[in-house]
């Protein structure tokens, strides 16, 4: 029989160590002093406290129980000496039946980790999902992780123990994060689609208006019609949008949603979570036969990202009014104008306008997404609150010099504009140092035609640059910029430089935030605020409503933009249960 809450909470102390017998590896110490904090009014705020008392325990305590662990398909497995909730997961990974090839490789590796580590490696083999990795998922983790920092690979190493703590509670309670394992599934299945020369290498690339973009906007379309909404339109600019109606006619409706696009060799997650948290409550509510006294607009946004063309947002601006006819002459790296994109996807351009939403017709926009930082991931936090998004301007530029013999051009007379952008990128790193909390990024760097003794004439770029305030980030642009002009007179160089984004900073809605803050706190999970590096959709319907944001924690050092991008059906599910805490506080709001 599972446990419960009231169980544990009322239980003599001796017996709820014993409650929690086998949640971490033979350490009971750690249940036994996260239960000084009893009553836990939920399972996250029992395994946060878990997590606390193992942090402050300090690095030898934490390599003790790393080094309490078995091997993955190692001695104790062979010996049957693991526990049984080793057992279990080894089980459920398949590593109690490798094939003889698996069996050494896998072993081979447990030798190089040790040697190079000190202590076994540790890998949630359950996965984000709870239901078991993959022989070869496993194998590669353990390849990846091998080049880790020492430092960084005990901190992994310890995620991962409470990663495979917190499965073990949800056994142990007879929990199943079922909306965050529905939400995970549907990020799995719209990662299937992705675009030519990607799709081949088992990479996920969805770039704005290609088949697997549209292929995309198809399957969330019928997803929204399974979920329940009322309306569900793909719209002039390639939004998915999906109306869940109130229970009056003429009622307001909260707006909500993300983008479905992604960067080239993205990850599943960034935008998509957005799209599918929402979905995951409507659904909920439909199933139960409820209207809300405002309705739900969820909007699958088409392009956020600036992949394929240079303007950007293209899905939200023109939710605010904010879609410049001339990016329709736009043309993408194969000359594809951005009219004929859309006119080739069916979009009927001259409906754009209509597209721009009357702000006084809905209470305002929040956004979930995943964190796509360290942040989370090293507090041990599922959730945080965003308390703001930080401004930036983008930039394309071209450096042209004198294209040369690189071996009888003596070094004084050269004109490389290569060399031009690898100062200015030196720069605008060292520039933006100086504040703190902005950043500046040099992210695209091409030489087109180079050649390797030939010195280049021409030199084409990206510039990326961040700041919590407006003026801080025009400070910085203002400082990189004129550095720039200052190294192209130096050398000689013709600069043009063209302006492709910039995006106000956009704080939040202290109401809004407040009630995000309140569902977190209602799901027993420590309210954290923090500020957010990245832009989202949410930045530009700032421009014309209140909007606030949640930030759901990421694995793997809570990397993104990166295949390696990923999170869990816990975190999911309590993203779900917060978006759905902020339902009902609107319900009973009067206002």
């Amino acid at each position: 029989m599972p446990i419960t809450l009231e169980q544990l909470n009322t239980a003599a102390p001796d017996e709820a160590v014993r409650l929690l017998d086998g949640v971490y590896e033979h350490s009971p110490w750690i249940a036994e002093r996260a239960l000084a904090r009893r009553p836990f009014v939920s399972l996250a705020q029992l395994k946060h406290a878990m997590a606390e008392v193992l942090d402050a325990a300090g690095v030898e305590a934490q390599l003790a129980l790393i080094r309490a662990h078995p091997e993955l398909a190692g001695k104790a497995m062979v010996s049957k000496t693991l526990t049984a909730e080793s057992t279990n997961e080894q089980s459920k990974a398949g590593l109690t039946n490798c094939t003889p090839e698996e069996f050494a490789r896998i072993q081979q590796l447990n030798a190089d980790y040790n040697a190079r580590f000190g202590f076994p490696f540790i890998l949630a083999v359950r996965g984000p999902r709870g239901d078991g990795l993959s022989k070869a998922q496993i194998i590669a983790a353990f390849e990846r992780r091998l080049h880790s920092h020492p430092d960084a690979e005990r901190q992994e190493c310890i995620r991962h123990i409470h990663r495979i703590a917190e499965i073990r509670l949800n056994d142990k309670f007879g929990v199943e994060p079922v909306d965050g394992q529905r939400v995970w599934d549907w990020q799995e299945t719209l990662a299937q689609h992705s675009d030519p020369g990607y799709a081949e290498q088992g990479q996920l690339t969805v770039t704005y208006l290609t088949e697997a973009h549209r292929a995309c906007a198809q399957r969330i379309s019928h997803w929204m019609k399974e979920c329940g909404f009322d309306e569900v339109e793909i719209d002039a600019v390639g939004n998915v949008v999906g109306r869940y109606h109130p229970a009056a006619l003429n009622a307001r409706y909260l707006l909500t949603g993300s983008h479905y696009d992604t960067v080239r060799n993205g990850g599943k997650y960034d935008g998509r979570l957005g799209i599918f948290v929402p979905m995951a409550c409507v659904r909920r509510l439909h199933e139960d036969g409820r209207r809300l006294p405002f309705g739900i607009e969820v909007v699958a946004f088409a392009e956020e990202e600036g992949q394929r063309y240079k303007a950007t947002f293209l899905g939200s601006g023109a939710l605010t009014g904010h879609f410049d006819p001339a990016w329709l002459d736009q043309t993408d790296a194969d000359g594809i104008s951005l009219r004929e994109a859309m006119r080739h996807a069916g979009l009927c351009i001259d409906d754009i306008p209509t597209l721009r939403r009357e702000p006084a017709r809905y209470l305002g926009f929040i956004e979930v997404h995943i964190e796509q930082g360290p942040v989370l991931n090293e507090l041990h936090l599922p959730l945080g609150v965003v308390t703001s998004i930080n401004g930036g301007v983008r930039y394309q530029g071209e450096v042209t010099g004198v294209a040369s013999h690189a071996g009888t051009t003596p070094m004084n007379r050269r004109r490389d504009a290569a060399c031009a952008v690898a100062e200015l990128m030196l720069y605008a790193e060292q520039r933006a140092a100086q504040d703190g909390d902005s950043v500046a990024t040099v992210g695209m760097l091409h030489v087109p035609n180079g050649s390797i003794n030939v010195v280049p004439g021409v030199c084409r770029f990206s510039l990326d640059m961040r700041a919590p305030t407006d003026a801080q980030r025009n400070a910085l642009a203002a400082d990189v910029l004129a550095r720039l002009d200052e190294i192209c007179a130096r050398r000689g160089l013709r600069l043009t430089l063209e302006e492709t984004m910039r995006a106000s900073a956009a704080p939040s809605a202290p109401a809004w935030q407040a009630r995000w803050e309140r569902a977190v706190q209602a799901l027993g999970v420590p309210v954290h605020r923090m500020p957010s590096g990245a832009g989202h959709d949410a930045m530009k319907l700032h421009e014309i409503m209140p909007q606030a944001m949640l930030f759901v924690r990421g694995e793997n050092g809570g990397i993104s933009h990166n295949p390696l991008e990923s999170s869990t059906a816990d975190d999911m599910d309590l993203a779900v249960r917060a978006f759905g805490h902020v339902l009902e506080q609107l319900a009973e709001d009067k206002d």
